[in-house]
């Protein structure tokens, strides 16, 4: 226990005394504390001298190894993590009464609003309308937390649902111990405190879900539900969990669904879908999008006088990374009107390049369907003289489902991603090493994502959601194999069967989720913010964060070392 430790530490011969004792004991809790040890014995080697406060410390890695609970009569003292106001991450003890002024006036616990709180817009910070924006209660309810007797909704005495403003969840769940992990941005200061040194700086964002007090009255409400870009499985999930949210869960009576993307805001040929809880009951059943998806379209002005117009309070986008780019700009621009409009989008890619997030909906769905093109393309190239399948998956410029659907399948022997250059002809090229594997296994089946090899294969210009067009990698790789050395390809293209494509069980629960939370942070006033899942938890999180730039796979990273692991494949240089 503590309390032996300490009296064994006073009896030692070295003198500890208490004020050596307690931090010793804070360097133990230290331990929990991610890049703070260095900056705890900077501390104690101030208060009580360099070989008192090694002796505490070390005293405290033995106990730590003992017991992982620290309770007893010795004084009561607490750690806290925290980031100094120049971004470094430091600990404090509480409840040493000697405490310097100095000494806490460079410190700080994590706070709400804090330099490591990511900020995200509320309505209250833009709106500048005549009549005065107040919380009222919430109406929000589940079967189990509503009464039981028939009447008006009294969620605030009965809900057990509702999630405070002051949850967080950590952005970045893993502290490296080691600058030389290939993952690592930054390294523990194990021993010493260095002010050059990097330490690990957690970064926090708001926990989703229904708020006990809302900023718009449902019988007010009138909220638009628009899909951008390409198709993606899961997309008819998130409509049917938006509306149904806002229609049973908040009593919203007026939900349109703009047609075709953001152009169907001011187009006159686009009329409105009127959206209701009979009308998506069983959507989910069917891929694509009920509302139509488009790409482009995005002239702000116009949208914005449109969902002024039509007395639009709540706009839906769901989209990728453009679509998200013209949200942040809807907002921007009904926040520089100081209208009351909350604008919140819901990440849809089956690429999962977006920032910050675990995975976006619809990738297990792409990768599932994946290994159906794979397969087959394994069992031509096995039932072939000297065979090779060669398939092509989406992604752009990240190498997410290629690196996925390999692992996944276990009989993929190369897979090309945009992340890693590659050499396709000479002695290290790939063409080489598939004419090897032709020699020794007869076959081999190859993986590539559309936009590796663009060097070989680049064409100009960008497509309407302003994307670099893509050169087609399979066919022109096809060509070369079989230009260079005598074998039989088979080459499949599965890109529309997989987007298309109805979504998988998970896919569809994350679908469900997302939307519901999206209503939540509609109707709890924010604006310009996006849900999805970090560290397996959802988030509010401010759009400007997650379109910084492209989410790519990390050549040096271990999920990519597994996928060489899995095809064996050398390095194509």
């Amino acid at each position: 226990s503590a309390g032996d430790f300490a009296a064994r530490v006073r009896t030692n011969g070295r003198g500890l005394d208490t004020t050596a004792t307690t931090m010793a004991m804070a360097m133990a809790s230290a331990t929990v504390c991610a890049g703070v040890r260095g900056r705890a014995r900077a501390v104690a080697t101030r208060r009580v001298g360099a070989e008192r406060a090694q002796s505490a410390i070390d005293g405290a890695r033995l106990l730590t190894r003992s017991t992982t609970r620290l309770s007893t009569s010795a004084p009561r003292t607490h750690t806290r993590c925290a980031v100094t106001a120049d971004g470094r991450s430091s600990a404090r003890v509480d409840g040493d009464e000697d405490d310097e002024k100095e000494e806490d006036d460079a410190f700080y616990t994590w706070r709400v609003g804090g330099a490591n709180d990511l900020k995200i817009t509320h309505l209250r910070d833009v709106y500048r309308g005549e009549k005065p924006l107040k919380a009222i209660p919430s109406p929000f309810c589940t079967k189990s937390s509503c009464p039981l007797t028939v009447g008006p909704r009294t969620s605030l005495t009965y809900n057990r649902t509702f999630v405070s403003n002051n949850d967080r969840i950590l952005l970045n769940s893993v502290a490296f111990g080691s600058a030389a992990d290939p993952n690592a941005t930054c390294s523990i200061q194990d021993d010493i405190f260095d002010e050059s040194g990097c330490d690990y700086m957690p970064e926090w964002v708001m926990r989703a879900g229904p708020r006990s007090e809302i900023y718009f009255e449902p019988s007010e409400v009138h909220a638009a539900i628009v899909t951008c870009g390409g198709l993606c499985p899961g997309i008819n999930d998130v409509i049917r969990s938006i509306v149904n949210t806002l229609e049973s869960g908040y009593g919203v009576k007026k939900i349109s669904g703009i047609r075709y993307g953001f152009k169907g805001f001011f187009d006159p040929k686009s009329e409105p879908m009127v959206l209701n809880r009979k009308v998506v009951q069983n959507i989910h059943h069917i891929g694509g999008s009920i509302l139509g998806s488009g790409r482009g379209g995005g002239d702000v002005e116009k949208i914005v006088e449109s969902i002024i117009a039509r007395g639009i309070n709540m706009v839906f986008v769901i989209g990728g990374n453009g679509s998200h780019a013209g949200a942040n700009a809807i907002s921007q621009e009904c926040a520089k009107r100081g209208v009351k409009v909350s604008v919140v989008g819901v990440p849809k890619t089956i690429d999962n390049d977006i920032l910050l997030l675990d995975k976006t909906f619809g990738f297990d769905t792409a990768v599932e369907e994946a290994q159906k093109a794979i397969q087959a393309a394994a069992i031509e190239a096995q039932s072939a003289y000297r065979g090779v399948g060669v398939v092509k998956l989406m992604g752009r410029q990240s190498g997410f489902i290629a690196m996925f659907a390999t692992l996944a399948n276990g009989q993929v022997d190369c897979c090309l991603i945009p992340e890693v250059p590659f050499t396709v002809h000479g002695p290290n090229g790939v063409i080489e090493y598939v004419r090897d594997l032709l020699d020794t296994q007869g076959h081999a089946v190859i993986v590539l994502a559309e936009g590796a090899g663009q060097e070989y294969v680049a064409v100009e210009g960008t497509d309407a959601g302003g994307n670099p067009k893509l050169g087609d990698i399979g066919q022109w790789f096809c060509k070369q194999l079989k230009s260079e050395i005598k074998c039989d390809v088979k080459y499949i293209d599965p890109t529309y069967m997989v987007r298309g494509c109805v979504a998988n069980a998970h896919d569809s629960i994350m679908c469900t989720v997302l939307g519901q939370n999206a209503a939540h942070g509609a109707f709890a006033g924010f604006t310009g913010i996006s849900v999805g899942s970090v560290s397996a938890h959802t988030a509010f999180l401010p759009i400007p964060r997650m379109i910084e730039r492209e989410r790519l796979v990390d050549p040096e990273g271990r999920m990519y070392h597994r996928a060489l692991s899995a095809t064996g494949q050398p390095d194509f240089h």
